[in-house]
């Protein structure tokens, strides 16, 4: 790849989803180019159909190819636990019931695990064994 050569990346939903982390995201690229582009068109919380584009990012071509996995894997397991959880929470309404997230979370990703929840409509129960979050 030429170390100069621009390039554009769209984000896409290829299933309906609970859009969560895009600050995170974005700043991925940010890390690996400051000067990077970005055009954010919705924000964590909202609901995303098939074939919407939350996001494009404008950037060198080594940036968006260097950074896009550890992006994507990220937004994609933050959004995964905000879609269970809106799920969760639309099922329970009514019945008085809340839905509460743990402390089991993946390794060195609890608060932005907990985030998630919270960006699904769950509410966070205890960030550790002595204190409530």
């Amino acid at each position: 790849m030429p170390a100069g050569r621009r390039a554009h990346g769209q984000l896409i939903a290829k299933a309906p989803l609970v859009l969560a982390g895009v600050d995170l995201f974005v700043e991925v690229f940010r890390l690996l180019e400051p000067a990077v582009v970005v055009e954010i068109d919705r924000k964590d919380g909202e609901e995303l159909h098939v074939g919407e584009s939350p996001v494009q990012v404008f950037a060198l071509a080594r940036t968006l190819l260097s950074g896009e996995r550890v992006a994507l894997n990220l937004l994609q397991r933050l959004s995964g636990i905000a879609t269970l959880t809106r799920r969760f929470v639309r099922e329970v309404e009514g019945t008085g019931a809340q839905i509460l997230d743990t402390r089991k979370t993946t390794p060195g990703l609890r608060a932005l695990e907990k985030y998630a929840v919270r960006v699904g409509g769950g509410r966070n129960h205890r960030k550790d064994l002595e204190k409530p979050y």
